[in-house]
């Protein structure tokens, strides 16, 4: 089983830029996909962006679309996720989660990590 884990939260400015990481550990990642995802407090969780782990072909939810880049370094079984133009509603936690198949929805996803806490202030 493959176990994921996200680094990279925090403190940042509205405007600014943070760089969050996702490390498939257990084994080799060889599903066909890893994505993002974020919930906020009292919000459904939303689907940031996602991976096709072979190809690298990339899908991205409406609200970042632009603003997010979303990449994996198949060498190092990590998924990273740039952030830049960051606004006040970006808070919220951020999760990495990997699927067999290549989708926005989370309920195609079977391997989720812990979350980190990504917060904009103004």
């Amino acid at each position: 089983q493959v176990q994921l884990r996200e680094s990279g939260g925090g403190l940042v400015q509205a405007g600014g830029s943070l760089s969050l990481s996702c490390a498939a550990s257990g084994r080799a990642f060889s599903g066909n996909s890893m994505g993002w995802f974020r919930q906020a407090p009292g919000k459904e969780r939303e689907f940031i962006a996602a991976i096709k782990w072979n190809s690298g072909i990339t899908l991205y939810g409406e609200s970042v679309k632009g603003r997010f880049t979303i990449s994996r370094d198949s060498a190092k079984n990590t998924m990273y996720l740039q952030m830049n133009s960051l606004k006040l509603e970006d808070t919220a936690v951020y999760y990495c989660a990997a699927a067999d198949i290549f989708s926005r929805r989370d309920s195609s996803y079977n391997v989720w990590g812990q979350g980190t806490q990504v917060t904009v202030s103004s």
